[in-house]
């Protein structure tokens, strides 16, 4: 559970990357910490993050994963065509630890 001064704080960090406008580094590396030890504020990031690369005007599609907060938003992460084996099974090992089921 946040205390609402931390949900505040991550509040105004995420909307000011959602809009993309500057973050100290300082905010950064703190809700980068918040986001490695509570979901909800991973969530919260990565919505903004999602947000901000997408702009306002996302594809159905993107609303859905948006909505349920799944999916890379970088897209240089994204593997397109035809994969390797080991190129796919060395991406699938670098992906978070809830998306290879480690706790």
């Amino acid at each position: 559970m946040l205390s609402t001064q931390v949900r505040l704080r991550v509040e105004f960090i995420c909307e000011r990357i959602r809009f993309r406008a500057p973050v100290e580094l300082e905010d950064m590396a703190w809700i980068q910490k918040w986001a490695d030890h509570n979901p909800s504020v991973a969530t919260m990031l990565s919505q903004a993050r999602r947000a901000a690369i997408l702009g306002d005007d996302p594809t159905d599609l993107d609303d859905f994963c948006q909505a349920l907060d799944i999916g890379e938003p970088d897209p240089s992460d994204h593997l397109k065509g035809p994969q390797d084996p080991l190129a796919l099974a060395e991406w699938f090992q670098n992906k978070r630890k809830w998306f290879r089921g480690i706790d």
